[in-house]
């Protein structure tokens, strides 16, 4: 189970990234806000798997 949310973190932090790249680069507001509902989804995932 470590691999797995060492995956899905990893996958969280790039879609974070992306998310900021977004943001400077102007795109539309539901683009944004989808990437980012999805990072925090990995993110959240990942660290709650790691955790158990």
């Amino acid at each position: 189970m470590n691999g797995t949310s060492t995956v899905l973190i990893v996958a969280g932090l790039f879609l974070l990234g992306g998310v900021y790249s977004f943001v400077k680069q102007g795109l539309p507001r539901g683009v944004v806000v989808l990437l980012g509902l999805s990072s925090a989804l990995c993110l959240a995932t990942g660290l709650l798997s790691l955790g158990s």
